[in-house]
């Protein structure tokens, strides 16, 4: 059976194209999965747009976040067997998740949630292992003792709305996140949020509130734009952790003088190196399902397109270059 895929076309790389794929087999530890729906991030679009950019040799399938079915596993795969329902961030080194089948590591997988269909298990595994990463073995909230306070910078997209319920679940600190639209700021509340502030003035909206620092902050936007106030707003010996990559120097002389420390997350760094403990991921998507079937936890699903097509595709890019979304955007196919 032919895999049919949507990708980045070489000789327009600003537009996809379908493909067809020879049948794919499985390495030792890897799963060959029918994707049944793929949800897209804004790595999706800067992968993207680098290849415009850069221009390609080949065509490119993008797409990392998803859930399917298992097919076929290898020979020291453990803990999965066809006909699993499985849900993954993938694996930014190869194939991604816009196609009918994929092969993944089953160490960075997770069996789905039972309480979610498809599209909103889709939703999830990139922003949940973001947010879990950053606040748990980046900033180490759980550490927190109670009246201590979290900043997180952009608390109603993809990775806020798992890092705020995250975060109450986990730890003691106050949680204040920011957006900068009502409907947004209501999104941030519903999921656990103890404060929400405009980003457009973070240390004058804290101040109002009589808050001049706070002991921990996840960046999730804009990380040149924030710099200046997050350096300000961090306390003595505080931790930053940003998800963003920066395209200006930082300025490192606030941090310095409070022996602050800078994090840095990326959540494919495990398996762009095959680190000792890549399993990890596996685990944490484990638990996020665990959490998910008890009621604990919601999807971020905030949009389904339907059918993998040039079409849908392109249409979620747009929905996530767009900006300002709660939520994800998935399509099911």
């Amino acid at each position: 059976m032919s895999i049919r895929a949507i990708a980045i076309n070489p000789e327009k790389p600003e537009e996809f194209i379908e493909i067809q794929q020879e049948t794919l087999k499985p390495g030792d530890y890897d799963l060959l999965v029918e994707v049944k729906a793929a949800s897209v991030n804004p790595v999706d679009t800067k992968v993207h747009k680098g290849a415009v950019k850069n221009g390609l040799q080949q065509p490119r399938i993008l797409g990392w976040d998803a859930s399917g079915v298992v097919l076929e596993t290898g020979s020291k795969v453990t803990g999965f067997q066809p006909g699993d329902e499985v849900y993954y961030a993938g694996d930014i080194t190869r194939p991604g998740s816009n196609s009918t089948q994929q092969l993944i590591d089953a160490r960075i997988v997770g069996h789905k949630p039972k309480s979610l269909d498809w599209a909103a298990a889709a939703a999830l595994p990139l922003t949940a292992l973001t947010a879990w990463e950053g606040l748990f073995e980046r900033l180490h909230i759980q550490e927190a003792k109670a009246g201590q306070r979290l900043l997180i910078v952009g608390g109603a997209g993809g990775v806020g709305s798992l890092a705020i319920p995250f975060a109450k679940l986990r730890s003691k600190v106050e949680i204040i996140a920011t957006a900068s639209q009502e409907d947004s700021a209501q999104w941030c509340r519903d999921r656990g949020a103890d404060r929400v502030i405009n980003y457009k003035d973070m240390i004058g909206e804290l101040v109002k509130q009589g808050i001049k620092q706070v002991d921990y902050i996840f960046c999730l936007n804009d990380t040149d734009g924030h710099w200046e106030a997050m350096s300000k707003l961090i306390a003595p010996q505080g931790d930053i952790c940003t998800i963003v990559e920066n395209e200006q120097p930082l300025s490192m002389d606030q941090l310095k003088l409070k022996s602050a420390a800078l994090h840095w997350e990326f959540m494919y760094t495990r398996s762009m190196y095959n680190t000792p403990d890549m399993a990890r991921q596996g685990e944490i998507l484990e638990e996020v399902a665990r959490l998910l079937d008890e009621g604990k936890l919601h999807s971020t699903l905030n949009e389904t397109l339907h059918g993998l097509s040039v079409e849908t595709l392109t249409a979620a890019h747009q929905r996530v270059l767009h900006g300002h979304m709660r939520g994800k955007v998935v399509i099911a196919y």
